[in-house]
């Protein structure tokens, strides 16, 4: 099918690379002609898993394009995805400036019946303000249909995610797009769920809301774990095998971040007081995760007494393993909390420390991660990196004026860490 993708962040990219992986003709649209031109050559703006390979094979068989042209992409094209950034406001609310923009775009482009469909996250009836918008700015007064259809990536597993989903959420206002969404994705092989618009969206947003709270969850039970002396792993392995609960998402660590689950929790909140619910239980999921960083903080603290001139190395910069994005990362707000207490800082990230360097010009910034430690007064674990398990952590004592480690993510086990001699602080256990 001839399809286009508006917007190329990580939604946007992955999803029109992969359309375009199994046969489909994809023209992404972007409006930074930088980015386009990296694209175009090539290159990808973002690190993602196994992405930048199927780039460059779509683009060389001529299924992919990219163009800063919005109304050449409308006008190739037979289905229009939305996947623009929706970014918070102070009060919580989205954004909603870029959606608006691309709809009127849209309209002012479109001279025939086309399926423009909303890939971004959005709060419930956004469609229809889609629909009535390019009904009011479209000249040709022709006919179109709005489709809501969440993503659900995980940054660090996009690709995969995109290429074997575990369902298809296609909300409509008729069934007249029904059969070209259900054409688009059956060589994925999922489940296509059919629902009205609204309920559409409303799923991508209680669906990333839920799994916040199920890590808050696990996160509170740490804290009881810390108390009674328990091992919060071996207690998220006891109930995660349950089928009913699951084993993701109960890994306990120093909170949630990234541009998802911050951004959404707020936004459900604020949605549904809109509507007239005081969603209390999403408030106290936001609380617990503030508080497990204040809590790791204090730990930080209370081991290393005064904090000022005192040389922390820090594993960790990105929200998470497997990607470079650090939007909200909860690691960068822990630097940036030992930068004002007066620590000096020596951080290594494997792919993050590019787009580290504005929001952290005063660290200093090490290519190898065994050299960290060197001449620190603690290491910390900021981010969940599978390579930071394989530190060199004999090398990582002999240069460190005392062997303490902060484990934020659970990497390593306190009994061997104990062994080794270090003084071992991490989350639950």
């Amino acid at each position: 099918m001839k399809l286009s993708i508006i917007g190329t962040g990580y939604v946007g990219l992955v999803t029109g690379t992969c359309f375009a992986e199994v046969g489909h003709q994809v023209i992404c649209v972007d409006n930074d002609a930088a980015k386009v031109k990296t694209l175009l050559a090539g290159g990808i703006p973002i690190y993602e898993p196994g992405l930048e390979e199927l780039v460059k094979k779509n683009v060389a068989a001529g299924r992919l394009h990219f163009t800063t042209s919005t109304a050449e992409g409308v006008q190739k094209s037979d289905v229009i995805f939305i996947a623009v950034p929706t970014p918070p406001q102070p009060d919580g609310s989205v954004d909603l400036s870029y959606i608006e923009r691309v709809a009127r775009d849209i309209a002012a482009a479109i001279t025939s019946y086309k399926i423009v469909v909303d890939k971004s996250t959005v709060p419930v009836k956004t469609g229809e303000k889609v629909a009535e918008t390019i009904k009011r700015y479209c000249q040709a007064q022709v006919e179109c249909d709005v489709v809501s259809n969440p993503e659900f990536l995980r940054e660090g597993f996009a690709v995969d995610d995109l290429m074997h989903p575990d369902r298809v959420v296609v909300g409509v206002r008729s069934q007249r797009p029904v059969a070209a969404m259900k054409e688009i994705y059956t060589p994925f092989k999922a489940p296509i769920i059919v629902t009205d618009i609204n309920s559409a969206e409303l799923i991508k947003h209680a669906a990333n809301s839920f799994l916040a709270l199920k890590i808050s969850y696990i996160n509170a039970i740490a804290n009881v774990c810390e108390a009674a002396g328990a091992n919060v792993q071996e207690v998220a392995q006891g109930i995660g095998l349950d089928d009913r609960i699951g084993k993701r998402f109960l890994n306990a660590g120093i909170g949630f971040g990234g541009s998802c689950f911050p951004k959404d929790l707020s936004a459900f909140i604020k949605i549904a007081e809109q509507i007239g619910y005081d969603f209390k239980l999403l408030k106290e999921v936001q609380r617990i995760n503030a508080d497990q960083m204040e809590r790791f903080v204090k730990k930080i603290t209370e081991t290393l007494w005064v904090l000022k001139d005192k040389k922390i190395g820090v594993l960790g910069l990105a929200f998470k393993q497997n990607t470079d994005d650090v939007r909200s990362s909860p690691a960068i707000d822990l630097c940036q909390r030992l930068l004002k207490d007066g620590a000096a800082l020596r951080v290594h990230d494997p792919k993050a420390m590019e787009k580290t360097k504005a929001l952290l010009p005063n660290v200093t910034y090490v290519d190898d991660m065994d050299a960290v430690a060197e001449g620190c007064d603690a290491l910390v674990v900021a981010t969940e990196w599978d390579e930071f398990k394989k530190v060199d952590l004999a090398r990582a004592k002999k240069g460190m004026t005392a062997p303490i480690m902060f484990d934020g993510r659970n990497l390593f086990d306190p009994a061997e860490m104990e062994k080794l001699g270090w003084i071992y602080k991490s989350i639950g256990r």
